[in-house]
């Protein structure tokens, strides 16, 4: 019972004497780390060469030339701060270096008397008149035929409708409500294989309402000289186009109202 207790406080007890091994270790990494820093300071004494001096930059002297602006505004500034200015007589700005007398005018003709010429002799008789004075020259005058040049009305398809053959428009004569001349009017119209307008819209306005409807209903009476086609599908098919109509100097213009008619 006695050498288990013992045992057991054996092992308890802990062993607080210190390690030779380590100190023996630090000093040993000391001393080569003392060993190291000296030869690293030997070697980068000895064995690197030594840094180059640079020698100080030649004098240089800047000469002042009024070639460049930076020069002039030099200049100018030394002119305007040159203290023997303020001392020194200066000539007004307006003053001429060198001021001409003042001079009284003499004419040329109080030193040399002018000479006079010989007046023309004094002819008392009258001239012959000329068999042919002078006068205005002849002006031939043409006659310049006043009758206006008649231009009608036509009326131009587009490129789509050129395969139907040539239209023939009915012969009508166009009246307008105004004294206005009407501008150009497009239709689109379709056509179909048997040369019949079938539709006709308008496009846009001669600024003539009336007018505007005589040409749509001589467009709906137009017809193609197209021969009719053999297939069924193809007679019943459109061909849609544009047609301009160009308004000349045929169209009549309305009579004027019993209004308008002066006494």
């Amino acid at each position: 019972m006695s050498e288990s207790a013992g045992r057991t406080e054996t092992l308890l007890l802990f062993d607080w004497a210190p390690p030779k091994g380590k100190k023996l270790l630090i000093t040993g990494f000391l001393a080569l780390s003392f060993f190291l820093h000296a030869l690293s300071f030997y070697v980068f004494k000895i064995i690197y060469s030594p840094a180059v001096t640079v020698l100080p930059p030649p004098a240089r002297i800047n000469l002042i030339a009024a070639n460049s602006e930076e020069g002039r505004t030099l200049l100018r500034w030394i002119d305007a701060e040159d203290p023997a200015l303020a001392s020194a007589t200066l000539r007004p700005s307006e003053m001429r270096s060198r001021a001409l007398p003042k001079l009284e005018h003499v004419p040329s003709y109080m030193k040399e008397e002018p000479r006079l010429k010989d007046a023309p002799p004094l002819n008392l008789l009258p001239p012959t008149p000329s068999a042919q004075p002078p006068g205005p020259a002849p002006v031939p005058r043409v006659s310049i035929d006043k009758t206006p040049v008649k231009v009608p009305t036509r009326v131009a398809f587009s490129e789509e409708l050129s395969s139907l053959g040539v239209a023939v428009l009915p012969a009508s004569q166009f009246t307008g409500a105004t004294r206005e001349p009407p501008e150009n009017i497009r239709f689109r119209i379709a056509v179909n294989r048997q040369g019949e307008v079938r539709y006709c819209f308008r496009l846009n306005s001669s600024g003539d309402s009336a007018l505007d409807e005589e040409a749509r209903l001589d467009l709906m009476r137009c017809r193609f000289t197209a021969k009719p086609a053999a297939d069924n599908a193809e007679e019943q098919s459109l061909v849609w186009g544009v047609a301009t109509v160009e308004w000349g100097n045929d169209v009549a213009q309305p009579a004027a109202s019993p209004a308008q008619v002066r006494p």
